[in-house]
């Protein structure tokens, strides 16, 4: 008896579209109905609702079916995690069109090498990212965050606790500002008392 396929679908934040996968999944004959999702998660986070559905619809002779091992997992001992899962399942992998059963020495050995570019491939973001950051905070474009009075407000609230009339309280509510805030404003308030 042939088994049935399952899909699943997976993008790293709100903002991006699952269209296209959905779509291609669907190209490749499975079943609407059997497609689970997850948005707004990144693939090394192993607490995936969607992912978890469907390797729970999973039974023995199904084949789980992704468009990209990326979308499945993002290092190598997640990936050969539901790899597990599968093999015991006695179910398959699908990778786009291209069938793996974790069963199988060299389906094994060809998903754990896919497994390890996937990996790659998501520290080269990371390193980007954090360089690209290094590159934007040198040349003065990332300044983290900003304060939440203008430089005026800071000011005048300085002046005005350096009277000793107003408490932290009183400076808080009349700036409508947090109490860290104010204690924030007047550490850096340092610079102007001099």
């Amino acid at each position: 008896m042939t088994g049935i396929k399952i899909g699943y679908a997976r993008c790293s934040t709100d903002q991006q579209d699952l269209t296209a996968q959905i779509e291609a999944l669907i190209n490749l004959d499975v079943s609407t109905d059997r497609i689970y999702t997850d948005k707004g998660l990144t693939g090394s986070n192993r607490q995936r609702p969607g992912l978890e559905q469907a390797l729970a619809a999973v039974r023995k002779g199904d084949t789980l079916v992704v468009p990209k091992l990326d979308r499945l997992a993002r290092s190598v001992p997640d990936a050969r995690g539901i790899a597990d899962i599968l093999q015991a399942r006695g179910a398959k992998l699908a990778l786009g069109d291209s069938i793996y059963d974790p069963a199988d020495p060299m389906g094994k050995m060809f998903f754990n090498i896919l497994a390890t570019f996937a990996e790659f491939e998501a520290d080269l973001i990371r390193l980007r990212t954090k360089e690209g950051m290094a590159v934007a905070r040198s040349k003065g474009k990332l300044k983290g965050k900003q304060p939440k009075l203008s430089e005026k407000k800071q000011k005048e609230l300085c002046r005005m606790r350096d009277t000793g009339q107003y408490s932290i309280s009183d400076l808080a509510e009349r700036f409508t500002v947090s109490r860290a805030t104010v204690y924030r404003t007047l550490s850096r308030g340092q610079k102007w008392s001099t």
